[in-house]
């Protein structure tokens, strides 16, 4: 069974310096930024997805020196393991792993880490289950926490089940993050993919006060018509 050493020498070979340097940017890790000091080998996610693939099997031990490592590629390995791992398990062992995510949610401290992993194992998970713990996540005052809340609602809204994304999307129209603003309207317009018309009475509603970002986002797979309807509702309104 792969250790923590071995797979973050197997990602430390594969990286590129000047790619290094892009994700830098490209992430955000400047002074204030969401993603401050965050560091990067330079590997390509295929490349992390395929020493994922072949570390599937590391335990949750090793799993959490990943995800401590102060190399963002470590932590999006860990957690694309994690994923793999939570498909294949039996109810019980999925269990120990939503315990293990949800113990770590400040190492998932970057959008794409979040992306890839809360829906396929949190909303997996909580589809027939209670979701209190989604409003806890939702209600912290760690960015990360509630962007998990709010993409976690991928797994519920393939279901046509929307109640979580149109209470998230209400409560953060005000959120002044960017990253917030995008991750909700991301989830509307899946909404308006699965119904439109629960997307149209959520946007007669708020499209006059949706954050630009948001409001755009949900609007992506509308026609051009509907577009420019609620994009000069915002305006005039």
């Amino acid at each position: 069974m792969a250790t923590y050493n071995e797979i973050k020498g197997q990602l430390r070979f594969l990286g590129n310096p000047e790619r290094a340097e892009h994700s830098k940017y490209f992430f955000k890790t400047g002074k204030g930024q969401y993603a401050e000091g965050d560091k990067f080998f330079g590997c390509t996610v295929p490349e992390t997805r395929i020493i994922a693939k072949e570390n599937k099997n590391a335990s949750l031990a090793e799993l959490e020196k990943l995800l401590e490592d102060e190399m963002h590629e470590c932590r999006l390995c860990a957690l694309v393991i994690l994923t793999e791992q939570f498909k294949k398990a039996n109810e019980e062992k999925r269990g120990e792993i939503i315990d293990f995510y949800l113990a770590h949610t400040h190492r998932i401290n970057n959008w794409d880490l979040v992306d890839t992993s809360c829906y396929k194992i949190l909303g997996e998970w909580l589809k027939d289950k209670n979701r209190d713990i989604l409003y806890s996540l939702a209600d912290s005052d760690l960015l990360w926490n509630q962007r998990i809340a709010v993409v976690s609602t991928i797994a519920f809204i393939k279901q046509d089940d929307f109640k979580e994304i149109l209470h998230f999307s209400e409560k953060f129209l005000t959120h002044k993050h960017d990253l917030m603003h995008k991750a909700c309207g991301w989830m509307l317009r899946e909404v308006g993919q699965r119904d439109e018309l629960t997307l149209t009475d959520f946007l007669d509603k708020h499209a006059h006060k949706m954050p630009r970002t948001m409001l755009r986002y949900s609007l992506e797979k509308l026609s051009a018509m509907q577009r420019a309807y609620y994009m000069n509702y915002k305006l005039i309104v």
